[in-house]
């Protein structure tokens, strides 16, 4: 699974070089931070609507298909801020076996 997450790194940080016609990755590098977080934002409703109809129609592939616009749309976002996704796999490694209750209280308040 890692490995999957590498390769799609790979091409998304290849993209900020590449002229905004040549890529949809570029042309958001290109507009900048806002508009790619506004597509985080669209595809974080769309990966809701499409689990709540799943819930209801036993039909999985729609949420399937919007949640990995969700991840590639948040890898977009980490790479602009200099992000690789293994920060978020550690950080999730370093979650397992922590009651999540657990976690939570130990985040400093904001």
């Amino acid at each position: 699974m890692n490995d999957t997450l590498s390769r799609v790194a790979q091409v998304l940080e290849a993209r900020k070089g590449a002229t905004p016609e040549s890529s949809y990755v570029a042309s958001l590098y290109h507009k900048g931070l806002n508009k790619i977080l506004e597509k985080v934002g669209e595809e974080s409703v769309e990966t809701i609507i499409a689990a709540k109809d799943a819930a209801i129609s036993g039909d999985y592939s729609d949420v399937i298909y919007e949640t990995a616009d969700l991840w590639f749309h948040s890898m977009i976002m980490l790479a602009q801020l200099g992000l690789h996704p293994q920060a978020v796999l550690d950080e999730l490694e370093r979650r397992i076996g922590t009651s999540g209750h657990v976690e939570k209280a130990s985040r400093p308040s904001a």
